[in-house]
């Protein structure tokens, strides 16, 4: 974050409940420290699919964003578990919620990834739902897929099985645990609305009033 005041970069936010502080000059600005949403699962589960339909049943509630148009060069360092590309999401969801709506983000992730990183404390929650599949469906999907995405090789689709299957086994064991949905034999339509049902179950309790 960049302070106003002094015009310092925070690659470590500091926050005072709902004020930004700046460790710098003790500058103090309010802040909305809002939810933030996670679809995550593996590839094939329909994440992307589902994403496209949650605008229409929840952009006058949430803001609804698709984490892999910033899968670029630029971000990507499997050395440093893709750190760059978590911090320039987690920074700009915590400023897109400064519009007083919170966001939901559809892509691959898991909790250790977003609640060990400095940015964790611009939001008050991170809740994960995680769409996942049965192996033999998810592999057909993967298959069917489009040459350039490179989903006929077979050790690609093994790897995205055996995360689907950690996902499976350690989904209540996380911190915060993921809630699961199977998508193996379910419409979209019905998948996108049980997701858009998850989120508003949520936004009642977790919105200031």
């Amino acid at each position: 974050m960049i302070c106003a005041a002094c015009g310092e970069w925070a690659d470590a936010p500091s926050v005072d409940g709902a004020v930004l502080v700046c460790l710098r000059c003790g500058h103090r600005e309010p802040f909305h420290r809002l939810p933030v949403f996670a679809l995550t699962g593996p590839s094939g589960t329909g994440k992307s699919t589902v994403c496209r339909r949650l605008g229409a049943l929840l952009g006058d509630e949430v803001v609804v964003l698709e984490q892999d148009v910033l899968w670029i060069g630029a971000l990507r360092d499997p050395a440093d578990d893709f750190g760059a590309f978590r911090q320039t999401w987690l920074r700009m969801i915590a400023m897109l919620n400064q519009s007083g709506r919170p966001s939901v983000l559809c892509g691959t992730v898991a909790p250790p990834q977003f609640e060990t990183r400095p940015e964790r404390l611009l939001f008050s929650d991170i809740h994960y739902l995680a769409l996942v599949a049965d192996d033999d469906v998810l592999r057909k999907r993967l298959l069917a897929r489009p040459a350039w995405r490179g989903w006929q090789d077979e050790e690609r689709v093994a790897d995205m099985l055996r995360f689907n299957a950690w996902v499976k086994d350690n989904a209540a064991y996380t911190d915060p645990p993921m809630d699961l949905l199977d998508t193996s034999d379910v419409p979209v339509e019905e998948t996108a609305r049980a997701v858009a049902d998850w989120v508003r179950a949520r936004l009642q309790s977790d919105m200031p009033r």
